[in-house]
């Protein structure tokens, strides 16, 4: 690797000094988007994407954030870096970086669905292509959103009928907001953790997302037509403790295979991912018109190999120390 490089802080760019996403404290960030596994505190400068600012702002506390429009672009010691949709939760961005002609673009996390919330993906080409492979394995294919929303708003619906609430595991940022989005709220009230609530007023108050839900501030009422949507780490707390009842479902990528159903306590699944499939990883790959790809964050050596033998590019694993699990 020449103009990007792996270092024991993430990676980095010699030329301009600075790192992308990296996990332990620098002088200067480029940020892809606000999820705790690629935004870190302790930073001196944050650079990331303007609708990733409030996120990072609210997480991370007061610091030197500089937000850049999509596409607008900044030079840092003779590099030219931009942002560009990664369409992964809102405020995501793959980040092109430029020198002397030379293109490379990080992927950060990615998905090529519109989902209606965040800023839809984009490709950007390069001549090396650093992407994610959270789901890079061929058994991890996508079926149409609209049909899993259908089923979910049915299993709601199914439940309500018959008087039992329903709890929702899922994200926080970008799965929480993306299925608030596209539910029939016709049929029953809308809860939702004080985690997801927390986030949807930082997004609200910056006008980068309307929908709502309620606070579940009394527990002891009744939820008995209620959808309630949680991340899966409440699953074992005081607070799941009081939907013995309910009907608990999951919304994630994982959901595709027995081992990831498995791990997951709940009564049925949903498979939706803030991620692209194997097919959206490979075509975004060849779309880029990169010679040379480096494949981080999941199944690096499946996918490289691949890439390899079938479509003779120059495709390396770049494995990277995942620090906690991401129930996407």
């Amino acid at each position: 690797m020449s103009l990007i490089e792996k270092t024991s802080k993430g990676l980095y760019c010699s030329i301009g000094d600075f790192f992308i996403d990296p996990t332990k404290k620098v002088d200067k960030a480029l940020i892809t988007h606000a999820h705790s596994d690629h935004a870190r505190k302790g930073h001196n400068q944050y650079i990331c994407q303007q609708n990733s600012k409030p996120l990072l702002q609210s997480r991370l506390g007061k610091n030197n954030y500089h937000g850049m429009d999509y596409g607008e672009s900044i030079g840092i010691n003779g590099v030219k870096c931009s942002f560009h949709p990664a369409g992964h939760v809102i405020g995501s961005a793959q980040i092109r970086v430029e020198y002397k002609g030379e293109v490379w673009v990080i992927s950060g996390d990615y998905k090529l669905d519109n989902d209606g919330v965040c800023t839809p993906f984009e490709v950007v080409k390069c001549h090396t292509f650093i992407t994610e492979s959270t789901f890079g394995m061929p058994i991890y294919q996508w079926e149409d959103q609209s049909i899993v929303y259908k089923r979910i708003n049915n299993w709601w619906k199914q439940n309500a009928s018959l008087g039992i609430p329903s709890v929702l595991y899922a994200y926080s940022l970008g799965k929480a907001q993306r299925i608030l989005k596209h539910l029939n709220k016709s049929i029953g009230k809308i809860f939702a953790h004080q985690s997801i609530t927390a986030i949807n007023r930082v997004l609200n108050d910056a006008g980068l997302y309307k929908e709502e839900a309620l606070d579940i501030d009394d527990l002891e009422q009744d939820f008995s037509r209620a959808l309630l949507i949680t991340p899966s780490r409440t699953l074992q707390s005081s607070w799941g403790k009081h939907f013995t009842e309910a009907s608990v479902a999951a919304a994630s990528g994982w959901l595709a295979t027995s081992v990831g159903r498995s791990r997951m306590i709940c009564d049925t699944g949903f498979v939706l991912s803030d991620h692209a499939d194997w097919y959206g990883l490979v075509d975004t790959v060849l779309a880029t018109e990169a010679d040379t790809v480096y494949v981080t964050h999941g199944y690096e050596s499946i996918l490289s190999q691949y890439l390899a033998s079938e479509h003779g590019l120059d495709a390396h694993p770049l494995e990277h120390e995942i620090q906690e699990s991401r129930d996407e």
